[in-house]
């Protein structure tokens, strides 16, 4: 390794880097890891872990509601107050944030709290000191931010979810635009938090590219936990007044809101990293192109996680880079394979699925069976809570293999999870048959539908 002053420089102390930078430590590398921030990334920071967080919170709203009807009598109404949520958030993720320090320490890793450029094939700058390091490999793990896709007048006053995380006062009204899943995640939440909601898309629904049941599904509680709805129609203009901000609608209505969360998607971090001073190829918009060994065209450049926008899921970050030290450092050869990937959309109810949806198996697939079935959870009988759980077992219709799996309920995340191993080695709609239910559960339904509800064709 002469002439090199580390064998792996890893930019972005994220889920899929830190874990690259301890695997390939433990294969006896010297490592050398950069954040400019807080180690976690986006994660662990300002994504998933305080997402999680905020929607336990919000879930308690119909937990109070639904007590009643078990027999509870509750003394007065309860009060939530933000700045504790926002206070205990803050102790948790820095909690969290250590033990990434306190892994790559033990592993023997050098952590460099500066940003870190790109300054050629195997050379990269440390911009706090301008010192140079050459490392014989280098991986970039930045992941994404947030974009906005149009400029409108007023957008200065706007936020992202970063800043929702940690807002001094809490948002009695808030309009967030988009219809991806962090726009959906937090309207559920901040509607069951006591915010007066509004969600403005340009599409007709949300969660584009789910399946279209489950869409329907999710909207619907939206609608149910209070949300109004804007379809096709978007701020033109954002107004800063003495009673908060005014948003100007495209379609003319006139909105006052003490916040506007843009939630229209997310960009490969790679503006200012350096990569096309050694020539690392991207795609037009600036994510890191590789191939299944997740290398650039720069044999000594590696990319993983959102940076590369193939699967953007913290998980996937995780595996991309375990794979990489494991190929590169442990001399082994190992591919990710991004195919039936589970996932979850925590809205209440929340969404989980793996597979191909109904609409992306017909397109694929000559016949395609559906199984779907749609109740009353058994919570929600004596609660009087008016939640539907929704399930739909996607099949092919030649071979009997399950395409897919959708449910919206309570814990569907959690049976996404388990029902990812089932889809990824191949299940059939018999193997699901013969499957003992567990008795009484929500899940049982997975292994007790035997209707066809409904069968796809092509014409021949």
């Amino acid at each position: 390794m002469s002439g090199f002053d580390t064998d792996l420089f890893v930019i972005g102390g994220g889920s899929g880097g830190v874990r690259a930078a301890r695997i390939a430590a433990g294969y006896g590398a010297r490592v050398m890891i950069a954040e400019e921030y807080r180690l976690g990334g986006t994660c662990v920071i300002r994504g998933c872990v305080p997402k999680k967080l905020y929607v336990y919170a919000s879930r308690f709203h119909d937990d109070f509601a639904d007590a009643a009807g078990y027999g509870w009598t509750l003394p007065e109404k309860p009060v939530f107050d933000w700045s504790r949520l926002v206070a205990a958030k803050e102790a948790e993720i820095s909690r969290l944030s250590g033990l990434y320090r306190q892994t790559l320490d033990k592993a023997g890793v050098q952590i460099v709290e500066t940003r870190a450029e790109v300054t050629g094939p195997n050379e990269v700058k440390l911009v706090s000191s301008d010192r140079q390091v050459r490392a014989r490999y280098i991986l970039v793990a930045p992941g994404a931010s947030p974009t906005y896709e149009t400029r409108i007048p007023g957008l200065e006053y706007a936020i992202s979810s970063n800043e929702l995380f940690d807002l001094k006062q809490f948002p009695s009204r808030l309009l967030i635009v988009g219809g991806g899943y962090i726009a959906v995640e937090f309207a559920s939440v901040f509607a069951r938090l006591g915010a007066q909601v509004h969600l403005a898309l340009r599409a007709d629904n949300v969660l584009r590219g789910f399946d279209g049941d489950m869409r329907n599904g999710v909207r619907d509680a939206l609608g149910h936990a209070g949300v109004k709805f804007h379809f096709g129609d978007l701020p033109a203009r954002i107004e800063k007044v003495s009673g908060g901000l005014r948003v100007e609608m495209t379609a003319g209505e006139a909105l006052l809101v003490d916040e506007v969360m843009v939630a229209t998607g997310r960009l490969p971090h790679t503006r200012g990293l350096g990569l096309e001073t050694a020539g690392v190829a991207m795609d037009k918009v600036g994510a890191v192109k590789v191939d299944g060994y997740s290398r650039t065209n720069v044999p000594s450049i590696y990319a993983v996680g959102d940076v590369t926008n193939r699967l953007n899921l913290t998980p996937v970050a995780i595996r991309e880079g375990h794979a990489f030290a494991d190929t590169v450092f442990g001399g082994k050869d190992i591919r990710v394979d991004h195919s039936n990937v589970a996932t979850a959309v925590f809205t209440t109810p929340e969404l989980g699925t793996v597979g191909l949806s109904e609409e992306q198996a017909r397109e694929k697939f000559d016949i395609v069976d559906i199984y779907s079935a749609g109740f009353r959870p058994m919570k929600a009988t004596l609660s009087g809570s008016p939640e539907r759980t929704l399930m739909k077992i996607v099949v092919d219709g030649a071979s009997d293999r399950v395409l897919g799996v959708h449910i919206l309920g309570h814990e569907a995340g959690e049976m996404a999870q388990l029902l990812g191993i089932a889809v990824k080695m191949g299940a059939t709609k018999a193997d699901f048959d013969a499957t003992m239910a567990v008795h009484p559960t929500a899940a049982e339904e997975l292994v007790t539908m035997r209707t066809r509800s409904a069968r796809h064709e092509k014409a021949r």
